[in-house]
């Protein structure tokens, strides 16, 4: 967004320099990404003045050539070689001194220097207007009517001073600062100075010759509509200063009829349309949607098939233009025009983003409208554009105002506590200051009390609506570089955290995870639907679908993690990176049958290939299942979920094998190979080792307290077994068989060999486990571990079949 400086200045009187006001509004919010310097005219007549010539005479060696001398202010008299025929003696003239750089209309710029021509010394040039870029004419130089100074700049002749041109990064959140006025009461704040709302007292109804029905058939769309018609106009230019101002933002001028609708948009932030009286058929407006299909070419000559959600601003043969969007071609303001209609509405958001999105067509009026305008504005910048279009064409208003507002937009009430702004600010900054940053923002405080203000937020802060936002208005101006920081970093900010902050807890398991040689990832939530109907297949029930999406590869909220994590895969591998470990932190969604969607957090952990690269130390090998399954346990262990038990998967559509980690029956991750089917759709040929752990639940389980023991005085005892069992006993039914037995003394076992081969029964698999005992208040003796190890394996025996071989 484009801002003026000198249109600024005519909103708010403030006595700060360009540079100083842009920082001002970026520690605002209001970011100024540059400050530019325009001029109407290229170089801004820079080092070109005004000048009196004193002499002029003959070259003696050229016909037609003359050598002046030339008061140029500098006290000395310039001689200057000019070869126009109508150089005189006496004469006020525009001199371009050495060193000073010409822009000549339709031509190459040149820097002028002092030189010899044909032997006399010229220090500069007496120029003609198309030579300075003002114009066309070349018959010869410019002879002034004028009492200015000798050496006085010819900018200031011309009134072509320069502008200082902001160029401020607007957030979507902003939509009271689309506008110059916006901006204004931005720096009312932010200054002593007061933001002056252009005068509109001078309105009047000459007549009430050409009245214009209003219908508003759709007031969810168009909450509110009004109009004025202006009769007996001239349509031509506009004034030199508008066309100004509207170039200085990067708009070329049209008409002076266009230009007032642009100049109250970007000055008032409130998007107006002018239509050609005479062209609307039955003298009346209807606002309303057509049936999809219709043909309807818009300003720019072209035909488009409007949709069913499309709201047209109508007249009794049909549509005239696209609401809040953009104008038609047959009703437009011609050089022909006398008498407009001129529009001021307040269009519903929502309508006018997708109707922008569904044609493809972005304009300075939908840029504001689908952001949020003011609908108390509209009355005052239909005012405004009347008495400016009196003023550059002429005319006198022919009609009432028309204004259709059945419900009015209300107010936001929002309760500030004083004391909760100052825990958010982190700063105490008084309850005063508080409430001259809002007044100036033009929040308005209906009731106070020592604690507590009751405020009435307008419409036009679209996205002010809780306590918190208000507190975001006031930290904004009163500036975040003014909340104090101490040099401690252990002192307590008066803002209070939750404990355990998430963020601290996200980042340690990431640091953790990335220690183990995965890679971060970010990807897009919206995603592809057609991964999860593969071939056709049934539609994925609880899909999330985005309305008016831009592509048709991206029109879903994805409902797992696989898939953008195989894009990633597969982008590495086909660039020959094959060993991969990666991991994400993000977002899935899915819609419930009562239509909610559901949002949660998943934490999901990707290995294709080697475990690591090859070297001369040690032989790499393929990852596999333990690979991935020791770092989720120890990523579990991290966050307290240490009670876990493992139990098989319920295959799904991404993992058709693999274990489930529970607690409290509730699945808290889920590990396996990706489904081969899912992986070759994805054009993914390598084995995928998949985890995806429960994030919400995790975290919301997770507690810090750390629990530390002294070291047992006392030694731990390891015993080996190796049983024999059917091939689909679990280690982790021998691992909570074996905690049921014997509670006290056993600390831990594992599995450090597997055997199946023709040396035992078909069907059956050695397990060789190590078991690990420690009393903590004495030494085991034989006879206690004897009898420990007896009671394990009769049960062994007894609950699993298991044959104890010696």
């Amino acid at each position: 967004m484009l801002i003026s400086f000198d249109w600024l200045k005519q909103l708010i009187h403030i006595d700060k320099g360009a540079e100083e006001v842009g920082a001002l509004l970026t520690g605002s919010g209001l970011e100024v990404e540059g400050i530019e310097t325009f001029d109407l005219v290229q170089g801004g007549l820079e080092g070109i003045v005004i000048g009196e010539v004193l002499t002029c005479e003959r070259h003696p060696d050229a016909d037609r050539l003359n050598i002046t001398t030339v008061d140029i202010g500098t006290g000395t008299p310039t001689q200057i070689v000019c070869g126009a025929p109508n150089v005189a003696a006496g004469q006020k003239v525009v001199v371009a001194t050495v060193n000073s750089t010409l822009y000549p209309t339709g031509g190459e710029a040149f820097k002028i220097k002092k030189s010899k021509i044909r032997g006399a010394v010229s220090e500069g040039m007496i120029c003609a207007e198309d030579e300075i870029g003002i114009g066309q004419s070349h018959a010869g130089i410019m002879v002034l009517d004028t009492d200015l100074a000798n050496g006085t700049p010819a900018a200031a002749f011309f009134g072509l001073g320069s502008d200082k041109v902001f160029e401020i990064g607007l957030t979507p959140n902003r939509a009271d600062a689309a506008s110059h006025f916006g901006v204004a009461r931005d720096l009312q704040a932010l200054t002593d100075a007061k933001a002056i709302l252009p005068s509109v007292d001078d309105f009047k109804v000459s007549h009430t010759s050409r009245p214009i029905a209003v219908e508003v058939e759709n007031n969810e769309a168009c909450p509110r509509y009004a109009g004025v018609t202006v009769s007996g106009l001239k349509v031509g230019p506009s004034p030199e200063w508008m066309q100004k101002r509207l170039r200085a933002i990067g708009l070329s001028p049209i008409n002076n009829v266009v230009d007032v609708t642009n100049y109250v948009l970007h000055e008032l932030g409130q998007p107006l349309h002018a239509f050609d009286t005479d062209k609307i058929k039955g003298g009346k407006i209807i606002v309303k949607t057509v049936a999809a299909g219709t043909v309807f070419k818009t300003l720019d000559g072209v035909e488009r098939k409007l949709q069913a959600a499309d709201l047209m601003i109508c007249d009794t043969d049909g549509p005239m233009a696209i609401g809040g969007v953009f104008g038609g071609e047959e009703s437009g303001v011609s050089d022909e025009t006398t008498s407009i209609f001129i529009e001021s509405a307040y269009f519903s958001p929502d309508w006018v983003r997708r109707t922008g999105m569904g044609h493809g067509l972005k304009t300075d009026a939908s840029f504001r409208f689908e952001r949020g305008t003011d609908p108390n504005m509209v009355i005052t910048a239909l005012k405004r554009a009347a008495l400016l279009v009196q003023e550059v064409a002429g005319g006198e208003v022919s009609s009432e105002i028309v204004d259709v507002y059945p419900v009015p937009v209300q107010n936001h009430e929002v309760s500030l506590s004083i004391a909760r702004a100052h825990t958010l600010i982190g700063q105490h900054i008084g309850a005063e200051r508080i409430k001259t940053i809002l007044t100036d923002l033009g929040i308005e405080i209906t009731n106070e009390t020592e604690t507590h203000l009751q405020l009435s937020v307008p419409p036009f802060k679209v996205d002010v609506t809780r306590e918190a936002d208000v507190v975001e208005e006031i930290l904004r101006i009163y500036g975040f570089n003014n909340i104090a920081m101490s040099e401690s970093l252990s002192t307590t900010y008066l803002a209070k955290f939750p404990r355990p902050y998430a963020e601290n807890v996200t980042e340690a398991i990431s640091n953790y995870i990335a220690d183990n040689g995965y890679h971060e990832i970010i990807t897009n939530s919206i995603t592809n639907s057609n991964y999860y109907t593969p071939a056709g297949e049934a539609e994925v029930a609880g899909l999330v679908r985005v309305v008016n999406y831009n592509s048709e590869d991206l029109d879903v909220l994805r409902k797992s993690m696989v898939f953008s994590g195989l894009e990633v895969l597969r982008r590495n591998i086909n660039r020959r990176q094959r060993d991969l470990k990666l991991f994400e932190l993000g977002k899935v969604y899915e819609k419930l049958a009562d239509g909610s969607t559901k949002e949660s957090r998943k934490l999901a952990l990707y290995m294709a290939g080697n475990v690591t690269a090859e070297s001369w130390k040690q032989p790499s090998h393929k990852s596999a299942f333990h690979d991935l399954a020791g770092v989720v346990q120890n990523v579990l262990r991290k966050l307290n979920a240490g009670d876990f038990e493992v139990q098989p998967l319920q295959a799904n559509h991404y993992l058709r094998q693999g274990v489930a980690y529970t607690r409290n029956g509730t699945v808290i991750a889920e590990l396996g190979p990706l489904d081969a089917g899912v992986a070759r759709y994805m054009e993914v040929k390598e084995q995928v080792w998949y985890a995806e752990l429960n994030w919400d639940y995790l975290l919301k389980k997770y507690k810090d307290n750390l629990v530390a023991a002294e070291l047992p005085k006392f030694p731990e005892v390891r015993r080996d077994l190796s049983l024999v069992l059917d091939k689909n006993v679990t280690f982790d039914q021998i691992r909570q068989i074996a905690f049921r037995t014997e509670r006290k003394l056993l600390q831990g076992l594992s599995v450090f060999d597997v055997y199946e081969g023709d040396k035992i029964e078909a069907g059956k698999k050695a397990y060789a486990i190590s078991f690990t005992l420690q009393d903590r208040q004495q030494t085991l003796t034989d006879k206690v571990i004897d009898a420990t190890m007896n009671r394990l394996m009769q049960q062994f025996e007894k609950q699993l079949g298991a044959l104890i071989r010696k």
